[in-house]
């Protein structure tokens, strides 16, 4: 049976009946259509957040084949239900450029889903629409300050940092030029796109807490210098109120459903290569002021969405979580071991086993946030018998809890074991999560500790630029902010065919963007774009609309 067949034979909920499911009055919900809301920020509740149990799923260094995270975080939070913990799961919105372009859907799949899928997949709520016209005003007001003979800051043109965003892969904008036309159509310069998701303002939005901790926010950000070197941001344009007003339905969380009927939240979506990966903290403590078990996903390998989650995010927001579920496929570490992309679903035992250094190095990195881990085994069809206990014996050897999940073909029932071992490890009280570095530490002492100890590089290196980035953090103060470093998500190395668990390799920062809105700075490592471009053949190719206005393709 097909993902289509399978949504096609699910009887949607009405989305009130799921608020009042999640433990909300359905009065107080903004409906959008019948399968989908807003939910107010009134409804969250620290106090009750506190008692929550926060569950983050990784993975281990993701492949072409795809490690099914989201997937998995749907089935335990189906899981959890099924054994009679409330639960609910919180998730990120997928990007239209993925979703037209080598990606895909990202909603889920087979009897682990959230629905309405076409809808979560397309233009959903609007949020990325929000952003996107909020990041351009700004880029908007900067020309406009550039043009002014009577309103001018004098910003220097050759110190903007600030781009345009479009929320589509369109590699052709990474580099333009602006301003031509003569006197009357601006000052010409060089600028780009990058894709929405890549936004800081969506790093702003998934780390504020409040209204007015957005608009803060909104208006420290680093726009560049003026002609006599004095720093400008986006409150001296006074940017940040009109900002905000486009963003005031952007930053409620949006309720919908899973295939069996649960609430599930979904709310941001910045990618983890590029920015912190993970969903917005709103949507994160609104799904804790309701649920006892509260599931949520960090994008890609541990190495980035996690660490970022757990030093960024948690830090922010004062989040405790209290086990990680890793998401690991028998196809992706014979991937990781050697074996052809095409030979994936043949048994092959020898590469499975030469796979599983990449495995044993995430499981490592997790203890070094002294959080207690248990493997999911995401099954697949063609997983055996035999390549299933290879990886069961590691986890022995480690003292490491397992559980094959079977979520696609069954959904709650598939997660059911591995539910169990997440109530466990709740219920033991071994977790005791810290942060790897303190914010207070030299920005090279926290680039340093993240690829040496999660990465595994033997040291960094800068480039000029870099040094003369570091240079200019430190002018403005800034040293004490966390870093997201920006990295492929194929390795954990920077280079993206070192597969497994590379070693004595040399990490390079290329530059260092500054993010003071969203509160962080991003080392830039690597061939790192913010602007991914469409493949060969993009999944739009299969993405269609019939007279009955049913769209497929979105598998």
């Amino acid at each position: 049976m097909t993902d289509l067949q399978i949504v096609k034979g699910v009887s949607l909920k009405h989305i009130s009946s799921i608020a009042q499911k999640f433990g909300i009055d359905p009065e107080q919900i903004e409906m959008f259509g019948k399968h989908k809301a807003k939910l107010p920020l009134k409804a969250i509740d620290r106090e009750k957040a506190k008692e929550s149990n926060l569950i983050l799923v990784s993975a281990i260094s993701p492949t072409p084949a795809g490690e099914g995270k989201t997937t998995m975080s749907i089935g335990l939070s189906e899981g959890l239900n099924r054994l009679g913990k409330k639960s609910t799961v919180v998730l990120r919105e997928p990007s239209l450029g993925p979703v037209f372009g080598i990606k895909g859907g990202a909603t889920g799949g087979g009897y682990s889903q959230v629905l309405p899928m076409e809808d979560i997949n397309l233009h959903f709520t609007g949020d990325f629409s929000a952003i996107e016209k909020a990041h351009n005003l700004l880029s908007a007001i900067i020309d406009n300050n550039i043009q002014s003979k009577t309103n001018s800051l004098l910003i220097d043109p050759r110190t903007i940092g600030w781009k345009r965003v479009m929320d589509m892969n369109d590699r052709s904008l990474r580099h333009v030029i602006v301003g031509l036309g003569g006197t009357t159509s601006g000052v010409p310069r060089e600028t780009g796109f990058d894709i929405t998701a890549a936004s800081e303002i969506m790093a702003i939005l998934c780390l504020a807490e409040s209204l007015s901790d957005l608009k803060t926010r909104l208006g420290n950000i680093f726009v560049g210098y003026t002609y006599d070197k004095k720093p400008i941001y986006a409150k001296d344009l006074k940017a940040e109120g009109a900002m905000a007003a486009l963003l005031k339905d952007a930053i409620k969380p949006n309720l919908v459903q899973t295939i069996e009927g649960n609430p599930a939240i979904i709310h941001g979506g910045p990618f983890a290569n590029i920015a912190q990966g993970t969903n917005s903290v709103i949507a994160t403590l609104m799904g804790m002021s309701h649920s006892e078990y509260t599931v949520t996903e960090a994008g890609f390998g541990f190495d980035l969405g996690a660490e970022k989650f757990f030093d960024i995010k948690c830090q922010s927001a004062g989040l405790t979580p209290k086990a990680v579920v890793l998401t690991t496929t028998i196809r992706a570490l014979k991937y990781h071991g050697g074996a052809d992309l095409k030979s994936l679903t043949e048994p092959n035992v020898e590469a499975l086993k030469k796979g599983l250094p990449n495995l044993e190095k995430h499981l490592e990195n997790i203890g070094k946030f002294k959080v207690v881990p248990v493997i999911a085994i995401n099954k697949f069809v063609t997983d055996t018998h035999e390549e299933i206990e290879v990886i069961k014996e590691l986890a022995a050897s480690k003292g490491v809890r397992v559980a094959v999940a079977n979520v696609w073909a069954k959904g709650g029932e598939g997660a059911e074991d591995l539910a169990k071992a997440v109530i466990d490890i709740v219920d033991s009280g071994a977790s005791a999560f810290q942060p790897l570095y303190d914010w207070k530490s030299a920005v090279k002492d926290k680039i340093s500790t993240i690829a040496t100890e999660i990465y595994g590089a033997e040291y960094v290196d800068y480039t000029a630029k870099a040094k003369a980035d570091l240079r200019k953090i430190a002018d403005l103060g800034l040293e004490q902010l966390p870093v997201c470093i920006a990295k492929t998500q194929k390795s954990l190395s920077d280079n993206p065919k070192l597969l497994g668990r590379p070693k004595d390799f040399i990490i390079t920062v290329r530059e260092i963007e500054i993010a003071v809105g969203a509160g962080f700075l991003i080392p830039i490592t690597g061939d790192i774009m913010r602007m991914p471009g469409l493949p060969a053949h993009p999944s739009s190719e299969n993405i269609d609309i019939n007279d009955d206005g049913e769209i497929t393709g979105l598998f």
